[in-house]
């Protein structure tokens, strides 16, 4: 939240002081869902990064199917450069995959060209553009 924040502060909420207790909420609403997976990457004993995916039904208004979707991946820095958020994403991709899923969606900030990198390594292609006009 705070990276994407920084990236665009007018286009992602203001993380405030609190955003990680109100984001590990979320998460645990989110956790006992049966269309929803969390993985946590795991190195000795610490937890160093994790997914959030899901099934999306079929959406009219974005013109997509159902679908798998990843909508976080999250990598601390002690574990970056280790193949630890490919590990995380093939695993969504995987359980996803066990799910019936045909394709898996996500997004990345515009400015987050490694996200960008990893993601087209691992099979993703640009599909759309998100265009932001403050009022």
């Amino acid at each position: 939240m705070r990276l994407h924040h920084h990236f665009d502060p007018q286009r992602f909420m203001a993380p405030g002081d609190a955003a990680e207790s109100g984001y590990e909420w979320f998460l645990s609403t989110q956790i006992s869902e049966e269309d929803v997976a969390v993985f946590v990457a795991d190195l000795d004993g610490h937890a160093v990064g994790y997914v959030y995916a899901g099934i999306e039904l079929r959406s009219w208004k974005e013109l997509r199917d159902e679908c798998g979707f990843i909508h976080d991946v999250v990598v601390e820095e002690q574990g970056r450069g280790m193949g630890v958020a490919t590990a995380l994403i093939e695993t969504a991709v995987e359980w996803l995959a066990s799910r019936g899923m045909p394709r898996v969606v996500l997004g990345t900030a515009e400015q987050n060209t490694s996200a960008q990198r990893l993601f087209t390594r691992l099979g993703f292609r640009r599909t759309m553009v998100e265009m932001t006009r403050e009022l």
